[in-house]
């Protein structure tokens, strides 16, 4: 299995690994790496920096929309092995730490396993390595408010809900939303297509996480980068409020 690399625009590349996506953006040699996939994905991984002509050592940072195994699996390997800093939402920190674990329990997939698509998605999370706990030793909030000094110059956004700590990031210079698990295009247990919630087995608080979708609506952009599905084209306005209205 090759790494499914998209070019998204200039120096923005969506990568579709096992059922998770991550992105990578690009300035002169360096990168910046959003989200890191299953472990398992780490193969997929290292590809995807080779193919847009990186390096692990080219990563200036590893950012962490939110510390789920799907999307932290390999966040540790890079600050361990290469010294790259994880940087995340200052509520999400612990949580990648594993001082505590806001994920779907395995009790909440067995009540929800008669719905279609959740026990394949279930023995994909446990092939992948997404019952494993990988913590990151040292994380770090953000440096400051604003803008990010790194590579696309991502803005840091809130989007609390699916976890405390949840983070979109802003490319205003490009009208991109990289939307991590706030706002997806799809989900191995979802039947929907286009912009939409995960089902609310997922997220740690709904309350939450659809009055983060007001906060996605009023960014700027017409290209949403979500954590699950393919890239959706059209004003994130638009695809954040279908989403609320799907939802109920």
């Amino acid at each position: 299995m090759r790494a499914d690399v998209r070019r998204v625009a200039e120096g923005i590349h969506l990568v579709h690994g096992g059922h998770t996506n991550w992105i990578i953006l690009t300035e002169g040699d360096a990168l910046t790496l959003i989200d890191t996939g299953y472990p398992a994905d780490r193969g997929l991984l290292l590809d995807s920096l080779a193919a847009v002509g990186g390096s692990p050592e080219a990563v200036a940072a590893v950012l962490i929309t939110h510390a789920h195994n799907d999307h932290l699996g390999s966040a540790e390997y890079l600050r361990a092995t290469h010294r790259t800093p994880v940087l995340l939402h200052e509520a999400e920190v612990p949580h990648a730490r594993r001082d505590f674990l806001q994920q779907v329990s395995v009790g909440a997939v067995l009540r929800n396993g008669w719905r279609p698509g959740v026990l394949p998605w279930a023995a994909h999370v446990v092939r992948a390595g997404g019952t494993a706990q990988h913590p990151v030793a040292a994380p770090a909030a953000f440096p400051s408010p604003g803008p990010l000094d790194l590579p696309g110059r991502p803005v840091p956004v809130h989007t609390p809900g699916h976890t405390d700590g949840h983070c979109a990031y802003h490319l205003p210079h490009a009208g991109v939303v990289i939307s991590g698990d706030a706002l997806v295009s799809g989900h191995a247990t979802s039947r929907r297509t286009g912009p939409q919630l995960l089902p609310a087995m997922f997220h740690h608080d709904r309350a939450r996480a659809l009055a983060s979708l007001d906060v996605l609506a009023a960014l700027d952009g017409d290209v949403l980068l979500p954590g699950h599905g393919p890239v959706h084209r059209g004003p994130v306005g638009d695809a954040a409020r279908r989403a609320r209205d799907r939802a109920f």
